[in-house]
C-alpha cells in the first residue's frame, strides 16, 4: 500500500455561506458546491437520511483542499462543552501558513473570529496564534519570521 496524498479536510458548519467567506477572507478559493444524500452517503457516513449541502476550497498553490459541510438532516449536534478547550482528545484545529499574521487576524475578525488568548513565538522562528472561527473551529496561523 502506498499512502497517494491527503486529500481534503472535512469541517462541519451551521452557516456555510459564512464559513465560505471566512475561507476565503483567509485566501482559499472556492472550488465548487453541491448536495449530496441518499443510501450510499447514508453508509459511507454512517448516518440515516443524509441530505447535506458541501462547498469544497482550495489552497491557492493548489496542493490542498477544505470541505465545508452542512447538515440539513439528520441535524447536527453541538459540541458538549461547547467551544472545547484544545486539550480535548480529537481533532481540533487546523493551521495555516501566513505572510502577515496581523493583517489575517484583523481580516479574520471581520468575519467574527476571536483570538483565544494572544499572539506567542515558537522557536525564535514563528509567531502563532490559535483562533475561533465559524461553528467554534480554531484555526492556528502561524508567521515565519
Amino acid at each position: 500500500m502506498t499512502l497517494l496524498r491527503m486529500d481534503n479536510v472535512g469541517i462541519v458548519v451551521d452557516d456555510l455561506d459564512a464559513a465560505i467567506a471566512f475561507f476565503e477572507e483567509l485566501g482559499l478559493e472556492l472550488d465548487g458546491r453541491g448536495q449530496v444524500e441518499g443510501d450510499w452517503v447514508d453508509r459511507t457516513v454512517g448516518l440515516t437520511g443524509v441530505r447535506c449541502d458541501f462547498a469544497m476550497l482550495r489552497m491557492p498553490d493548489g496542493r490542498g483542499r477544505l470541505e465545508l459541510a452542512k447538515y440539513h438532516s439528520p441535524a447536527t449536534i453541538d459540541m458538549v462543552p461547547p467551544n472545547p478547550p484544545h486539550n480535548t482528545l480529537g481533532m481540533h484545529r487546523v493551521m495555516f501558513a501566513v505572510d502577515d499574521l496581523d493583517d489575517t487576524i484583523d481580516r479574520l475578525r471581520r468575519h467574527g473570529a476571536e483570538l483565544l488568548d494572544g499572539v506567542g513565538h515558537f522557536d525564535g522562528g514563528f509567531r502563532l496564534c490559535y483562533l475561533r472561527g465559524p461553528s467554534g473551529i480554531i484555526l492556528a496561523l502561524a508567521q515565519q519570521i
